[in-house]
């Protein structure tokens, strides 16, 4: 099946209407890229609504981030779906969901990974490029209260999907292993940084810094799906159990249920 046409989006409908034809197509074509799509489209759900119930400072400027932010994961998905290459973050995120022995978890992590950890402080800074970044934070601080109140569903959904995830709590205590250390809250607090950061740099210089934090950000997915020892055994345990239906999958994650979300400003 061919992969459809992708363009920029311009609206949070836009962005929402061609995430769900990616799921679509994912279902049909048995990907495993649709993961990483499916819990995205759960967040930008929230996101819009919370804008539409007016939970943020400024609704306008926190949808204009949203689709800034999305467009770099729809252009990322479009350049590998066209034998393109999207940055380094991406294309490890890309390769390992061809992987069918990567956990479910794994991969929605490589996503997440990619997205914030090196997307999100790029579009920060793009938005706020005539004007202090400041401005946008206690709206992008907000966006951790809305991943806040979906993170029961999706440990939910993923306990479904592998049902013996549980057991890497026996690695708690190892601080070498990225795949139990990785934190969505680091992820984005450091997103934050880098947005500060690049928003003081210009022309070449700026150029050269996202490709510095991209190559960072390539290794710190590496380390996730990179597994030794007794750690390696837990997973492959692990992944023994989970759900190797792709569709089903896909479906599963897909699931989305309106969260009420409360936000103190």
């Amino acid at each position: 099946m061919e992969p459809k046409q992708i363009s920029p989006a311009k609206t949070i409908d836009e962005v929402i209407a061609t995430l769900e034809d990616i799921i679509a197509e994912s279902i049909n074509n048995k990907s495993r890229l649709g993961y990483f799509a499916a819990l995205y489209l759960k967040v930008t759900k929230a996101v819009k609504e919370g804008i539409e119930a007016g939970q943020f400072n400024d609704g306008r400027q926190l949808g204009e981030l949203d689709v800034m932010f999305a467009n770099r994961y729809l252009d990322a998905y479009c350049k590998w779906q066209k034998g393109q290459l999207p940055t380094n973050s991406w294309v490890v995120a890309f390769k390992q969901a061809e992987r069918s022995s990567v956990l479910v978890l794994q991969q929605l992590l490589l996503g997440m990974n990619a997205h914030i950890n090196l997307d999100l402080g790029i579009a920060a800074a793009d938005l706020c490029s005539d004007k202090p970044i400041a401005i946008l934070k206690s709206d992008f601080d907000a966006i951790n209260l809305i991943i806040a109140s979906l993170t029961n569903q999706v440990l939910n959904e993923l306990g479904q999907v592998s049902p013996l995830l549980s057991l890497l709590g026996l690695h708690a205590s190892n601080s070498n292993f990225t795949l139990i250390q990785f934190s969505i809250d680091n992820a984005r607090d450091g997103a934050w940084c880098f947005a500060e950061d690049l928003s003081q740099k210009t022309g070449s210089e700026r150029e050269q810094f996202i490709v510095q934090r991209d190559e960072t950000i390539k290794k710190l997915a590496e380390s996730l799906v990179l597994t030794k020892g007794f750690a390696r055994f837990t997973i492959w345990i692990i992944h023994l159990f989970e759900v190797g239906n792709v569709r089903k999958v896909i479906n599963i994650l897909n699931g989305y249920r309106k969260q009420k979300i409360v936000i103190n400003k």
